[in-house]
């Protein structure tokens, strides 16, 4: 399937693993829309990615803006999710429970009002993607409430493929990717990506780039729906 002249719409788009989407299927002629609730990102994006990308500045919490948005956009093909803020890890014992509803409201909530919004406008044969993390199935100390934003999002991947039939609706599921997720310290950081590596049978760290290839798969590939795809160098045999 090619993705020349196909719409795709990337939330979150302007940085990390969906900057690289917007990359990958500009690349391939695909006509993108990144969207993100800052107006530099949006930007700083349009000024490095190809001719023709678009942008738009929307705040996800913000469910009667998008289904706007949606609405003003008309037919897509493919809906992508990779917007987050950075990762909430803390052991439970010290856990701010107004931060945990805050993470859910982005992580899952937004994603859900995006699907409500964009589903009337895609294409039968289209596709949504979606972004979880291996937090889920292998789990922490200290990942109580992103294993379980991850598990949700999972667990919706799947009923969502079942409902929108025939749009197929699949979910990556990364590991440790290097990208602005990770917001700690340089240097430990760094050190958190090394020692991560060298417990990978792969003994590396994924770059975005790779793990939008894996978006690339399931936006062109026509027999896939209801699918979770790991991409962790191995990490879950560590």
């Amino acid at each position: 399937m090619s993705l020349d002249g196909q719409r795709i719409v990337i939330l979150g788009g302007t940085s990390g693993i969906g900057y690289a989407v917007a990359a990958a299927t500009a690349a391939q002629g695909a006509k993108v829309t990144v969207v993100s609730s800052r107006r530099a990102n949006v930007d700083k994006a349009l000024a490095e990615l190809p001719a023709g990308t678009t942008g738009i500045v929307a705040d996800l919490n913000d469910a009667d803006r998008i289904r706007a948005m949606f609405g003003e956009l008309g037919a897509i093909d493919h809906l992508v999710y990779t917007a987050g803020e950075p990762l909430l890890l803390s052991p439970v014992a010290d856990l701010d429970l107004d931060s945990a509803r805050k993470f859910f409201e982005l992580r899952y909530f937004s994603v859900l009002a995006a699907v409500q919004a964009a589903a009337p406008h895609l294409r039968a044969d289209g596709s949504i993607t979606l972004t979880t993390g291996t937090a889920g199935p292998r789990p922490v100390p200290g990942s109580s409430v992103t294993s379980s934003v991850c598990g949700a999002v999972e667990a919706l991947t799947r009923a969502l493929a079942v409902e929108l039939a025939p749009i197929r609706v699949n979910a990556v599921m990364p590991g440790v990717v290097r990208s602005p997720l990770w917001n700690f310290p340089e240097d430990l950081r760094e050190q958190f990506y090394a020692d991560t590596a060298a417990a990978t049978p792969l003994r590396r760290i994924a770059e975005v780039d790779d793990i939008a290839q894996a978006f690339v798969f399931f936006l062109t590939q026509p027999h896939a729906t209801a699918t979770i795809l790991p991409l962790d160098g191995g990490a879950v045999l560590a």
